[in-house]
């Protein structure tokens, strides 16, 4: 089984989740595309949904849900979105789609993360996934040195040559060789450095269960 059709086997079984008359919490990325195209099919059953950015508003969009904004709405039964990695706990690595700040709140607000992913994302320890971090750019090269006091790597992601601007108008740091062993004590410290926006650690905001695409079908597996 390709990777793409692991894809499309969680995003339907993520619709098993979805609460009839609620609004959904929508990720971004990849995964999440098969999730939304799958969602278009109940989308008379609830009320529309509440999106982690603008790629994902445009898809729902197209598709005739209805898009809240998060300050419209309460708490939300669930959010549905993928991951970069997730090791046992359930703690993840989020942010390879520059989305990481929005995913964050919106996991936030809600009262259960289920992660749907394929099993190459699936890791013992946090970190081979270079690691997402959204900067306000006058603070990026103090984060870049904190991060190597930390043994780590940091460089700004571009596209076409510039620096990358994320839906929010910040950059992004993406660090490496960082082995992740305590993601919420990490999660703690690095969102506490002056200009860090988020991080891309999701330990405080962890996957209550992941729905992974192995080659025998989708294991479910809770935290």
């Amino acid at each position: 089984m390709t990777q793409d059709e692991l894809k499309t086997l969680v995003g339907r079984a993520a619709l098993d989740y979805v609460v009839a008359g609620e609004i959904v919490g929508v990720g971004t990325g990849s995964t999440v595309n098969k999730f939304i195209e799958a969602l278009a099919a109940m989308k008379d059953r609830i009320p529309g949904a509440v999106s982690s950015s603008v790629a994902s508003t445009e898809r729902l969009q197209a598709l005739g849900i209805r898009v809240f904004d998060a300050n419209e709405v309460g708490e939300l039964a669930v959010y549905i979105d993928g991951a970069d990695e997730i090791d046992g706990r359930g703690y993840m690595v989020k942010g390879g789609g520059a989305a990481l700040t929005r995913e964050k709140i919106v996991a936030a607000q809600s009262r259960r993360f289920v992660c749907i992913a394929d099993e190459s994302k699936r890791v013992d320890v946090l970190g081979r996934f270079p690691l997402p971090v959204e900067v306000i750019p006058m603070a990026t090269q103090r984060i870049v040195r904190q991060f190597r006091a930390l043994g780590g790597t940091a460089t700004v992601r571009l596209k076409d040559g510039k620096p990358l601007v994320t839906d929010n108008g910040q950059h992004i740091l993406d660090v490496t060789g960082l082995a992740i062993r305590e993601p919420l004590a990490f999660e703690s410290e690095v969102n506490q450095w002056p200009g860090v926006v988020t991080v891309g650690v999701f330990a405080h905001q962890k996957a209550s269960v992941c729905l992974l695409g192995t080659a025998s079908g989708v294991q479910t597996i809770a935290y």
